[in-house]
Protein backbone atom coordinates (compact mmCIF):
# COMPACT_ATOMS: atom_id res chain seq x y z
CA UNK A 1 0.00 0.00 0.00
CA UNK A 2 2.68 2.37 0.86
CA UNK A 3 4.45 1.79 -2.23
CA UNK A 4 1.58 2.30 -4.44
CA UNK A 5 0.61 5.58 -2.49
CA UNK A 6 4.85 6.38 -3.09
CA UNK A 7 4.28 5.43 -6.81
CA UNK A 8 0.90 7.68 -7.62
CA UNK A 9 2.87 11.24 -5.75
CA UNK A 10 5.45 10.77 -8.20
CA UNK A 11 3.35 10.06 -11.27
CA UNK A 12 1.90 13.29 -9.99
CA UNK A 13 4.84 15.21 -9.94
CA UNK A 14 6.04 13.80 -13.14
CA UNK A 15 2.89 15.11 -14.24
CA UNK A 16 2.88 18.71 -13.04
CA UNK A 17 6.64 19.36 -13.98
CA UNK A 18 5.43 18.06 -17.58
CA UNK A 19 2.46 20.54 -18.02
CA UNK A 20 4.74 23.13 -15.92
CA UNK A 21 7.45 22.82 -18.61
CA UNK A 22 4.83 22.56 -21.95
CA UNK A 23 3.12 25.87 -20.37
CA UNK A 24 6.72 27.76 -19.75
CA UNK A 25 8.15 26.52 -23.12
CA UNK A 26 5.13 26.20 -25.33
CA UNK A 27 3.39 28.53 -24.76
CA UNK A 28 2.04 30.02 -28.19
CA UNK A 29 -1.93 29.44 -26.69
CA UNK A 30 -0.96 31.78 -23.67
CA UNK A 31 -0.61 35.62 -24.25
CA UNK A 32 1.60 36.72 -21.80
CA UNK A 33 3.57 33.92 -23.07
CA UNK A 34 3.87 34.24 -26.51
CA UNK A 35 4.64 38.75 -26.82
CA UNK A 36 4.57 40.60 -29.62
CA UNK A 37 5.70 43.98 -28.75
CA UNK A 38 8.94 45.45 -26.80
CA UNK A 39 7.50 45.93 -23.23
CA UNK A 40 5.84 42.74 -23.36
CA UNK A 41 8.80 40.82 -24.63
CA UNK A 42 10.85 42.81 -21.79
CA UNK A 43 8.15 41.64 -19.14
CA UNK A 44 8.16 38.02 -20.31
CA UNK A 45 11.82 38.06 -19.76
CA UNK A 46 11.20 39.54 -16.23
CA UNK A 47 8.99 36.67 -15.27
CA UNK A 48 10.63 34.25 -16.65
CA UNK A 49 13.75 35.32 -14.19
CA UNK A 50 11.61 35.23 -11.59
CA UNK A 51 10.13 32.28 -11.88
CA UNK A 52 13.42 30.41 -12.33
CA UNK A 53 14.47 31.93 -8.85
CA UNK A 54 11.88 30.50 -7.59
CA UNK A 55 12.53 27.09 -8.65
CA UNK A 56 15.97 27.01 -7.38
CA UNK A 57 14.26 26.95 -3.55
CA UNK A 58 10.72 25.32 -4.58
CA UNK A 59 12.54 21.79 -6.25
CA UNK A 60 14.81 20.97 -3.38
CA UNK A 61 12.23 21.65 -1.24
CA UNK A 62 9.69 19.00 -2.79
CA UNK A 63 12.94 16.52 -3.06
CA UNK A 64 13.56 17.00 0.33
CA UNK A 65 9.77 16.46 1.12
CA UNK A 66 9.40 13.05 -0.69
CA UNK A 67 12.97 12.28 0.55
CA UNK A 68 12.06 12.42 4.24
CA UNK A 69 8.82 11.34 3.42
CA UNK A 70 10.14 8.02 1.89
CA UNK A 71 13.44 7.28 4.31
CA UNK A 72 12.04 8.44 7.88
CA UNK A 73 8.67 6.58 8.11
CA UNK A 74 7.81 3.61 10.60
CA UNK A 75 8.09 0.88 8.17
CA UNK A 76 11.90 1.84 6.72
CA UNK A 77 14.31 -0.17 9.67
CA UNK A 78 17.38 1.29 8.05
CA UNK A 79 16.60 4.79 9.16
CA UNK A 80 18.92 6.33 11.96
CA UNK A 81 16.90 7.03 14.99
CA UNK A 82 17.53 9.91 16.66
CA UNK A 83 15.12 10.82 19.22
CA UNK A 84 17.30 13.55 21.12
CA UNK A 85 18.04 15.45 17.85
CA UNK A 86 15.47 18.21 17.90
CA UNK A 87 17.71 21.33 16.41
CA UNK A 88 20.93 22.13 14.43
CA UNK A 89 22.06 25.40 14.06
CA UNK A 90 23.95 24.70 11.24
CA UNK A 91 21.41 23.23 9.27
CA UNK A 92 18.70 26.03 9.99
CA UNK A 93 21.43 28.58 8.37
CA UNK A 94 21.91 26.76 5.79
CA UNK A 95 17.82 26.18 4.61
CA UNK A 96 16.71 29.96 5.83
CA UNK A 97 20.01 31.50 3.88
CA UNK A 98 18.80 30.73 0.57
CA UNK A 99 15.58 31.85 0.57
CA UNK A 100 16.81 35.29 1.85
CA UNK A 101 19.21 35.49 -0.96
CA UNK A 102 16.78 34.85 -3.60
CA UNK A 103 14.23 36.90 -2.00
CA UNK A 104 16.94 39.78 -2.05
CA UNK A 105 17.63 39.37 -5.22
CA UNK A 106 14.29 39.59 -6.64
CA UNK A 107 13.24 42.42 -4.92
CA UNK A 108 16.50 43.74 -6.61
CA UNK A 109 15.51 42.32 -9.99
CA UNK A 110 11.51 43.65 -9.31
CA UNK A 111 13.25 47.27 -8.28
CA UNK A 112 15.03 47.95 -11.82
CA UNK A 113 12.68 46.64 -13.81
CA UNK A 114 9.51 48.51 -12.56
CA UNK A 115 11.97 51.95 -13.06
CA UNK A 116 13.01 50.57 -16.53
CA UNK A 117 9.43 49.58 -17.66
CA UNK A 118 7.46 52.90 -16.45
CA UNK A 119 4.55 52.99 -18.38
CA UNK A 120 4.71 57.06 -18.57
CA UNK A 121 8.63 56.67 -19.78
CA UNK A 122 8.38 57.13 -23.74
CA UNK A 123 9.89 54.10 -26.50
CA UNK A 124 12.78 55.36 -27.78
CA UNK A 125 12.47 54.76 -31.73
CA UNK A 126 13.31 56.14 -34.93
CA UNK A 127 9.91 56.18 -35.35
CA UNK A 128 7.74 59.59 -34.28
CA UNK A 129 5.22 59.00 -31.25
CA UNK A 130 1.91 58.27 -32.29
CA UNK A 131 -0.62 59.58 -29.75
CA UNK A 132 -4.21 57.85 -29.41
CA UNK A 133 -6.45 58.96 -26.16
CA UNK A 134 -8.51 56.08 -24.73
CA UNK A 135 -12.14 56.78 -23.17
CA UNK A 136 -13.48 53.49 -21.65
CA UNK A 137 -16.84 53.28 -20.79
CA UNK A 138 -19.96 50.42 -19.75
CA UNK A 139 -18.88 48.24 -21.73
CA UNK A 140 -16.79 49.81 -24.68
CA UNK A 141 -13.51 50.94 -25.57
CA UNK A 142 -13.60 54.34 -27.67
CA UNK A 143 -10.39 55.27 -29.19
CA UNK A 144 -9.95 58.68 -30.69
CA UNK A 145 -6.95 59.52 -32.66
CA UNK A 146 -6.22 63.53 -32.11
CA UNK A 147 -3.91 63.89 -34.97
CA UNK A 148 -5.76 61.63 -38.06
CA UNK A 149 -9.16 63.15 -36.39
CA UNK A 150 -11.42 60.32 -36.44
CA UNK A 151 -12.36 57.97 -33.64
CA UNK A 152 -13.45 54.35 -33.41
CA UNK A 153 -15.45 51.89 -31.21
CA UNK A 154 -13.59 48.19 -30.27
CA UNK A 155 -11.52 48.94 -32.44
CA UNK A 156 -7.24 49.98 -32.50
CA UNK A 157 -5.44 50.55 -35.50
CA UNK A 158 -1.92 50.98 -35.15
CA UNK A 159 0.96 51.27 -37.40
CA UNK A 160 3.85 48.64 -36.67
CA UNK A 161 7.07 49.67 -35.13
CA UNK A 162 5.41 52.50 -33.71
CA UNK A 163 5.70 53.99 -30.54
CA UNK A 164 1.72 54.74 -29.37
CA UNK A 165 1.30 56.98 -26.61
CA UNK A 166 -1.63 56.07 -24.88
CA UNK A 167 -3.46 58.55 -22.98
CA UNK A 168 -6.59 56.95 -20.88
CA UNK A 169 -9.62 58.00 -19.07
CA UNK A 170 -12.91 56.98 -18.34
CA UNK A 171 -16.62 58.25 -18.52
CA UNK A 172 -19.13 56.81 -16.00
CA UNK A 173 -18.09 54.32 -15.28
CA UNK A 174 -16.37 52.11 -12.16
CA UNK A 175 -12.69 51.01 -12.30
CA UNK A 176 -11.12 49.98 -15.83
CA UNK A 177 -8.09 48.69 -16.60
CA UNK A 178 -6.77 48.86 -20.04
CA UNK A 179 -4.49 45.79 -21.57
CA UNK A 180 -3.06 44.36 -24.25
CA UNK A 181 -1.54 41.30 -22.96
CA UNK A 182 0.81 40.57 -25.94
CA UNK A 183 1.81 44.45 -26.19
CA UNK A 184 2.37 45.36 -22.54
CA UNK A 185 0.94 45.40 -19.10
CA UNK A 186 -2.01 47.28 -18.44
CA UNK A 187 -3.03 50.36 -17.05
CA UNK A 188 -5.73 52.11 -15.02
CA UNK A 189 -8.60 54.20 -16.90
CA UNK A 190 -10.25 56.28 -14.87
CA UNK A 191 -12.98 58.98 -14.30
CA UNK A 192 -11.89 62.04 -14.23
CA UNK A 193 -8.39 61.07 -14.55
CA UNK A 194 -5.41 60.62 -17.76
CA UNK A 195 -3.13 57.94 -17.11
CA UNK A 196 -0.70 57.04 -19.88
CA UNK A 197 1.28 54.38 -21.26
CA UNK A 198 3.59 53.42 -23.90
CA UNK A 199 3.38 50.37 -26.35
CA UNK A 200 4.43 49.38 -29.68
CA UNK A 201 4.06 46.39 -31.45
CA UNK A 202 6.92 44.74 -32.93
CA UNK A 203 5.51 43.48 -36.40
CA UNK A 204 2.35 43.16 -38.01
CA UNK A 205 -0.83 40.57 -36.60
CA UNK A 206 -4.17 40.48 -34.59
CA UNK A 207 -4.13 40.87 -30.93
CA UNK A 208 -6.71 41.27 -28.24
CA UNK A 209 -7.76 44.08 -26.12
CA UNK A 210 -9.43 43.59 -22.86
CA UNK A 211 -10.72 45.26 -19.57
CA UNK A 212 -9.07 43.29 -17.27
CA UNK A 213 -11.09 44.89 -13.67
CA UNK A 214 -13.88 43.51 -12.82
CA UNK A 215 -16.35 46.21 -13.58
CA UNK A 216 -20.23 44.85 -13.82
CA UNK A 217 -22.90 43.14 -15.86
CA UNK A 218 -20.69 43.66 -19.48
CA UNK A 219 -16.86 42.77 -17.76
CA UNK A 220 -16.99 39.84 -19.94
CA UNK A 221 -18.00 41.35 -23.21
CA UNK A 222 -15.50 44.71 -23.11
CA UNK A 223 -12.99 43.54 -24.94
CA UNK A 224 -11.94 45.31 -28.65
CA UNK A 225 -9.12 43.92 -31.41
CA UNK A 226 -5.71 45.70 -32.37
CA UNK A 227 -4.42 45.12 -35.33
CA UNK A 228 -0.95 46.52 -36.25
CA UNK A 229 -0.34 47.39 -39.76
CA UNK A 230 2.13 48.60 -42.08
CA UNK A 231 2.42 52.04 -42.35
CA UNK A 232 1.25 52.42 -45.84
CA UNK A 233 -1.64 50.50 -44.93
CA UNK A 234 -2.68 52.61 -41.44
CA UNK A 235 -2.51 55.37 -43.91
CA UNK A 236 -5.00 54.03 -46.34
CA UNK A 237 -6.92 53.04 -43.28
CA UNK A 238 -7.18 56.52 -41.78
CA UNK A 239 -8.36 57.77 -45.72
CA UNK A 240 -11.21 55.09 -45.72
CA UNK A 241 -12.51 55.98 -42.24
CA UNK A 242 -12.37 59.55 -43.57
CA UNK A 243 -14.19 58.89 -46.46
CA UNK A 244 -16.85 56.77 -44.76
CA UNK A 245 -20.41 58.50 -43.85
CA UNK A 246 -20.18 58.54 -40.27
CA UNK A 247 -20.90 61.23 -38.45
CA UNK A 248 -18.78 63.37 -36.03
CA UNK A 249 -17.70 62.29 -32.99
CA UNK A 250 -18.88 65.16 -30.58
CA UNK A 251 -19.78 65.51 -27.41
CA UNK A 252 -23.60 65.09 -27.43
CA UNK A 253 -22.58 61.90 -29.60
CA UNK A 254 -20.48 60.54 -26.96
CA UNK A 255 -22.98 61.02 -24.28
CA UNK A 256 -25.29 59.30 -25.97
CA UNK A 257 -22.64 56.39 -27.24
CA UNK A 258 -21.38 55.92 -23.50
CA UNK A 259 -24.68 55.10 -22.47
CA UNK A 260 -24.43 51.28 -20.72
CA UNK A 261 -24.49 48.76 -23.06
CA UNK A 262 -23.10 45.47 -24.20
CA UNK A 263 -21.63 43.62 -27.51
CA UNK A 264 -21.09 46.57 -29.13
CA UNK A 265 -19.97 45.75 -32.89
CA UNK A 266 -16.75 48.28 -34.33
CA UNK A 267 -18.29 51.49 -35.53
CA UNK A 268 -15.96 54.27 -37.19
CA UNK A 269 -16.70 58.20 -36.93
CA UNK A 270 -14.83 60.37 -39.86
CA UNK A 271 -13.98 63.38 -37.79
CA UNK A 272 -13.87 64.14 -34.09
CA UNK A 273 -14.67 67.39 -31.80
CA UNK A 274 -11.62 69.50 -30.87
CA UNK A 275 -10.30 69.03 -27.45
CA UNK A 276 -13.13 66.15 -27.04
CA UNK A 277 -10.90 63.72 -24.76
CA UNK A 278 -10.06 66.70 -22.42
CA UNK A 279 -13.49 67.92 -22.00
CA UNK A 280 -14.54 64.35 -20.98
CA UNK A 281 -11.84 64.29 -18.53
CA UNK A 282 -12.20 68.24 -17.27
CA UNK A 283 -16.08 67.14 -17.03
CA UNK A 284 -15.66 65.53 -13.21
CA UNK A 285 -13.14 68.71 -12.13
CA UNK A 286 -14.20 71.47 -10.14
CA UNK A 287 -15.73 74.69 -11.91
CA UNK A 288 -12.19 76.74 -12.68
CA UNK A 289 -10.40 73.89 -12.93
CA UNK A 290 -8.26 72.58 -15.95
CA UNK A 291 -5.60 70.10 -17.20
CA UNK A 292 -3.04 71.80 -19.25
CA UNK A 293 -0.87 69.61 -22.03
CA UNK A 294 -4.01 67.65 -22.60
Amino acid sequence: MKTLSRIIVSLFVIVDVYFLGKILLGGENIQVLNPKGIIALQEREVAYVAVFLMLVIVIPVFIWAFYVGTTYHEGNKWAKYTPEWDHSTKLQAFIWAFPIAIICILCVLVWKTAHRLDPSDAIASTQKTMTIQVVATRWKWIFIYPDQHIATVNLLEIPENTPVHFMLSASDTPMNSFWIPQLGGQIYAMSGMATQTYLMANGVGTYRGANSEINGAGYAQMTFTVNSVTQNDFTNWVARVKQSATPTLDLNTFNKLAQPSQNNPVAYYSSTQDNLFTTIVTKYLAPGKGMEGM
